[in-house]
This record gives C-alpha cells, sequence and structure tokens, in this order.
C-alpha cells in the first residue's frame, strides 16, 4: 500500500448506518459501518445471513441512500448511481425478449450513448461468448447468463465494480470457473471490486482483503488480509494457510452470532441457530 492509496481510497465507506421503516417498526440493518478499499483493490464482505452485507453494498453503488454516514468515491460523496460504479446482481436480470448483444446495449439505449463494440467483442471473447450475440437468454446456461451480466457491467469501462453474492446459484465447478474468469480479467483491468459473498473460500481466492460483519445490525467486526500473490491457482485452496485463514473467518462469523444471542441459546440450541440464520 502506497502512502497515497491510504491516504486517498479509491472507495470509502464512513459511519454507514441504514434503518429501514417497516410496518412492524424501525429496523436497524447496518450500524456505523468504516471501511476503505484501495485503487485496484479486490475486497470480500462475508459475514451471517441478514447481517447487512447487500444493504452496504446497494449502499456504496448509490441505489439505497443512506440514514447516516458517507459514502465517497474518489473523495465526492456518492448521492446517488454513478456511471463510474457498475454492479453485477445475483440474478442475470437478462431481459427475455431481447438476445445477448441487445441486452448488452440496452444500458447504453437508455443513456443515449454509442457502446464501444470493440470493448465488448474482446470482453465477450474473453468470457467464451464470442458468437453467441444472437441466442436469447433462455437458451444461454445459467453461467453464460452470468458471464453476461459480468460483460454487461464492464461495458462501460467503470473504476469500481460490485458483485452482490454474483455465483451463488451455480454449480461448484461454474461458480470455480468464474472466479478464474473474475481474476484473469482483474489482471488485466486492475478494476477495483467489492463482492459480496456467503463463500469463504471465494473470498479468499479472490481478494486482497476479507470484511467479516456482526450479526444484524451489520458492523464490522474484523478485517483479514489475504497473502497469497496473483495470479492464484486452486491448488492453493487445499493448502494449510488456505484452511487456516477459512478456519478463522468461519470461527469468527459463528462466534459473533452466539455472541449476539446468548439468552437464545442457553434456553434453546436449535431455535438460537434458527433466529441467528435468519
Amino acid at each position: 500500500m502506497t502512502v497515497e492509496q491510504a491516504i486517498h481510497p479509491k472507495l470509502s465507506v464512513r459511519g454507514a448506518t441504514k434503518v429501514y421503516n417497516t410496518r412492524s417498526g424501525d429496523l436497524l440493518a447496518i450500524d456505523r459501518c468504516s471501511v476503505d478499499v484501495l485503487d485496484g483493490e479486490i475486497v470480500s464482505i462475508v459475514g451471517p445471513s441478514g447481517c447487512g452485507k447487500t444493504t452496504l453494498l446497494w449502499s456504496m453503488s448509490g441505489l439505497h441512500g443512506l440514514s447516516a454516514g458517507e459514502v465517497l468515491l474518489d473523495g465526492k460523496p456518492v448521492t446517488g448511481p454513478n456511471p463510474d460504479i457498475s454492479m453485477v446482481f445475483q440474478n442475470a436480470n437478462l431481459l427475455p425478449w431481447r438476445n445477448l448483444d441487445a441486452n448488452i446495449n440496452f444500458p447504453f439505449e437508455i443513456k443515449g450513448i454509442k457502446p464501444d463494440r470493440i470493448w465488448i467483442d474482446e470482453l465477450l471473447n474473453r468470457v467464451g461468448l464470442e458468437g453467441f450475440g444472437n441466442r436469447f437468454p433462455g437458451e444461454l446456461s445459467g453461467g453464460m447468463q452470468q458471464r453476461a451480466a459480468l460483460v454487461r457491467a464492464l461495458s462501460f469501462k467503470p473504476s469500481v465494480l460490485l458483485m452482490d453474492e454474483p455465483f451463488g446459484a451455480l454449480d461448484s465447478f461454474t461458480r470455480e470457473e468464474m472466479n478464474r474468469l473474475v481474476e484473469e480479467i482483474w489482471l488485466d483491468t486492475k478494476t477495483t471490486i467489492v463482492l459480496i459473498t456467503h463463500s469463504i473460500e471465494e473470498a479468499i481466492f479472490l481478494s486482497d482483503r476479507v470484511v467479516v460483519m456482526s450479526p444484524r445490525p451489520g458492523r464490522v467486526a474484523n478485517i483479514h488480509t489475504v497473502p497469497f500473490a496473483r495470479p492464484r491457482s486452486m491448488e492453493i485452496m487445499a493448502t494449510k494457510e488456505v484452511f487456516d485463514l477459512t478456519n478463522a473467518i468461519k470461527q469468527e462469523i459463528v462466534g459473533n452470532q452466539q455472541s449476539r444471542y446468548p439468552a437464545d441459546r442457553a434456553a434453546a440450541p436449535s431455535q438460537s441457530v434458527q433466529t441467528a440464520a435468519q
């Protein structure tokens, strides 16, 4: 980390707090979350289900306003959707009546700007979708649809890419393939990436740092540095170093859950586990 990176992070979250007003009362989703993401860094966010990971990510994108705190991109407040920030969602969200090329071009049509077809064709070739431009989403596998969503997100050449559990619905083989693909693209573009994942192994394989969040209301409980050089091979995932780091993060998440619900755990262990997972 250079001194300039430390002083001027690419993306900075400061005291992010989000309260949702529901029919049953106010719900504090995240509470005073602060984290800096350096230029060209990959950061993963992990934590128990319902801890506010997605709320935090959507706040970074400008799609969700904060109740308190702020998000800064290159030192400037993010107050709404930003052309320098792109997002890949849990589902590919491809329009079924449009073919692949038309789906990728759709955001450009909305903005009234011309797509960079040379760059898009390069991305399609990189992700193995060259020649599939006239195919409709229903003709593509789940992995191919997520690749298309990745191309669409990168087609604008964003400086920050946010990814909300994009490979969670894929089989393990395809998921590993997508992880390798993301790393390959990152090695070429050095796009700053923030990834939400439930897979600690995925977080370790892809990330420079892993942020661990506490149960709701989500807070930053710890940040782990991943000490493995790039490019990374799948073989490192079988090493003792990865096992130890995976276990440390897993035990941290479990420990945070248990400390969050001590009374429930003492009264009814099975109920405590169920409550903590919500």
